[in-house]
């Protein structure tokens, strides 16, 4: 996917509108080692290959924060904010994990703006992110992530 290129000032009359797609990302064994090292969460249904496949999904699975971590990667792969001198993340208003992310996933965003509303210099940005797994009918992260950007 190319990135989607939107000025700042034209952002409050796309409300509503998906205004970008991320690349696919391969989601293998070692991004998910790495993760639960990284965070100590070290249950085996992320990091025991053996184990996990006697397990509930056949095979390790990635951590939902993992998934949800790759939020700001895909975002700057799906967009391309033009008058914007700087970014904040602002924060989440809703996350859910309705599917796993099996290794060996390839995954990638959509983010809809569904909301733009100027905060003092700013302008707060609300983008609902579904994130798809590939081959999968159902999406393995929905969050509502909110940002300020700064002309």
């Amino acid at each position: 996917m190319a990135t989607s290129t939107h000025a700042l000032s034209d952002l409050p009359g796309l409300v509503g509108q998906t205004l970008g797609v991320s690349e696919w990302l391969l989601i293998d064994q070692a991004r998910i080692d790495a993760f639960a090292h990284a965070t100590g969460d070290l249950q085996w249904i992320h990091v025991d290959p053996v184990r996990a496949a006697a397990g509930p999904f056949g095979s390790t699975v990635a951590h939902g924060f993992l998934t949800l971590s790759l939020l700001p990667l895909m975002g700057d792969q799906a967009l391309n904010i033009t008058g914007t001198r700087m970014a904040v993340n602002y924060g989440l208003n809703k996350v859910r994990f309705p599917a796993p992310v099996p290794v060996n996933s390839r995954l990638r965003g959509h983010f809809k703006l569904i909301a733009c509303e100027a905060v003092g210099t700013a302008q707060q940005l609300s983008f609902e992110v579904s994130m798809e797994r590939e081959g999968s009918d159902r999406p393995v992260c929905v969050a509502e992530s909110v940002s300020r950007r700064y002309p």
